[in-house]
């Protein structure tokens, strides 16, 4: 049950954020051509019990208890390896989350907001992040690899509806993939939809972690700059999401715990292992030993080493 909740975390949406993983590894709605922790094992729509509300709940608990103050998070988030509006008992869990007294946000792909159930869900969260990366269909499917039974133009205008009813934080994410979402014509029509959704942020980003599918690598900064002047021009406030979020995440002083916990949904740079090691004063023959295990491996991407989790499936 480590797993299920991880952190602190430096986020670069959230500041320093507790992680709370209510999914199982890779059961989503989507296979993203970027996904940071692997290809979908499971695509799938209806939502299901997966873990009880109380039993995560009750993680978070006791991970809170063990912080030191300097550690605390300034959000708990609801951020699995998966996708999390697919938790039947979301709701009930965004509901015990904010009896802690902290801002509670959902990081979702917007795959089934159409659901009235989901809104409801969603209603009580903090702060929401949408996933947007284009609004052509053939494009979606080509990134964002959806269930056959999606519709993007449904998803479209049930966030439309949503933002409506909507009085928390909603900001969206457009992932910038090369030769793929990039050119003029992509850009405005994503940014002239984000115009009328109006969120407090349209953040732009790029892979910076090793993605699901080889091929998928981020444009140059030209276009990350002319996607910006796009976005800008629909008058948007427009924020790169691209920067490293640092090295600054928390230990409970038990390094294969946190390691574990923390690669099951965040690959991390070998530098941030390496001050995840001071923490806990521990060399780097326990870092090959998780190696040798076949519990994490290295990976290089973007002239970075960075070690990810893995799982015998």
């Amino acid at each position: 049950m480590d797993e299920l909740v991880f952190g602190p975390v430096p986020s670069r949406r959230l500041g320093i954020s507790l992680g709370v993983n209510n999914i199982p590894h890779k059961v989503c709605s989507y296979s993203c051509a970027y996904c940071q922790v692997g290809k979908s094992n499971k695509i799938q729509i209806d939502r299901q019990v997966f873990y009880s509300p109380e039993t995560l709940t009750k993680l978070v608990e006791q991970r809170l208890k063990k912080l030191k103050h300097q550690d605390y998070p300034s959000y708990i988030t609801i951020v699995p390896n998966g996708e999390p509006t697919l938790d039947i008992n979301l709701g009930k869990l965004i509901e015990n989350l904010k009896a802690f007294g902290l801002p509670v946000a959902v990081i979702t792909n917007s795959s089934l907001i159409h659901r009235d159930d989901v809104k409801k869900d969603l209603l009580n969260a903090d702060y929401l992040s949408f996933k947007i990366d284009t609004v052509n269909r053939n494009t979606w499917k080509q990134i964002n690899k959806p269930h056959r039974e999606l519709l993007l133009g449904e998803c479209l205008n049930a966030l439309l509806s949503f933002k409506k009813e909507y009085h928390g934080k909603l900001i969206t994410e457009t992932m910038l993939i090369k030769d793929k979402n990039e050119s003029d014509g992509e850009l405005s029509a994503t940014a002239e939809f984000l115009q009328q959704l109006k969120p407090s942020i349209a953040y732009l980003s790029i892979p910076t972690r090793p993605p699901a599918f080889k091929d998928t690598s981020p444009p140059n900064e030209d276009i990350l700059l002319k996607a910006y002047e796009i976005f800008n021009w629909y008058c948007l406030e427009v924020k790169y999401l691209s920067v490293y979020e640092g090295n600054e995440f928390s230990s409970s002083g038990d390094f294969e715990k946190d390691l574990l916990s923390i690669t099951a949904v965040h690959p991390m740079r070998i530098d941030a292992v390496k001050e995840l090691m001071l923490k806990t004063k521990i060399n780097e023959i326990i870092l090959q030993k998780l190696v040798d295990e076949n519990k994490v491996k290295r990976i290089r991407y973007q002239n970075q080493t960075f070690i990810v989790r893995t799982f015998n499936e």
